[in-house]
């Protein structure tokens, strides 16, 4: 129960965007005890948990389960991956719906993605993805695609890790270059001399955090279909190992 605890309150923090001082004001406990309870190393009295709950909006019931099952499959890729292709034919073989977490933050917004970054930033978008993510995870089970980015928001990624199956659709730079200039868009790579080097440099720095998806799958010269059966064969695998 203690490590459920240190788990939930650890992973409820970070999806809020705090640091353990915040948590620690909001509940009114010291931030050193804070460390131990996230450490599984304090014994807290069902007051303070009671506080904790209250502080992160849970239910103590909540606060104290073990991992709820991931039920979201979550497809994760820079633009160009194939998510939005995928993501509706693996729904369809799962009988769950198909959700664009970008289409969330623009409906919550009401500014389409252009507009986010040119006039608010990426703070703002990454605010509003985290708060649109906790949504759609504490929602019915669905095949879902993030933008491109969401990886190398700590917060949210480990938030996406603990909640839902996630799958990296892999591609090889050209792949992903030549499917976005076939949608006929090259956003954010416009006017930009350096777009494929540039390009070539993001998935490179994105690769190791693309690489702690639960399932991987390469997507270059396969037909949808068959990325599809890989995906599923890897998602009973993946399901496998973690019952085992």
């Amino acid at each position: 129960m203690l490590d459920a605890l240190a788990a939930n309150v650890r992973a409820l923090r970070k999806a809020r965007g705090w640091s353990r001082r915040d948590l620690a004001a909001r509940a009114d406990i010291s931030e050193r005890f804070l460390a131990d309870v996230e450490a599984a190393q304090a014994n807290p009295s069902l007051l303070r948990v009671q506080a904790l709950g209250r502080a992160l909006g849970v239910e103590l019931v909540d606060l104290i389960a073990h991992a709820r099952p991931r039920d979201h499959v979550a497809l994760l890729g820079l633009r160009g991956a194939g998510k939005s292709t995928i993501g509706p034919l693996l729904a369809e073989r799962l009988r769950v719906p198909f959700v664009e977490l970008d289409t969330r933050i623009e409906r919550a917004t009401g500014l389409d993605l252009g507009e986010i970054f040119q006039v608010h930033g990426e703070a703002y978008y990454r605010r509003n993805e985290r708060a649109e993510l906790q949504r759609l995870l504490d929602g019915e089970p669905c095949v879902f695609a993030v933008g491109g980015g969401l990886v190398t928001d700590g917060d949210s990624y480990d938030e996406l890790r603990r909640r839902a199956r996630t799958v990296w659709l892999r591609a090889a730079p050209e792949d992903h270059w030549q499917r976005v200039i076939a949608q006929g868009d090259t956003r954010p790579m416009a006017d930009n001399e350096q777009a494929f080097v540039d390009l070539r440099r993001i998935l490179s720095a994105r690769e190791p955090l693309y690489e702690r998806a639960d399932v991987v799958v390469d997507t270059s010269r396969r037909d949808p279909a068959e990325v599809v059966e890989a995906v599923l064969r890897g998602l009973g695998s993946a399901q496998s190992s973690s019952g085992s």
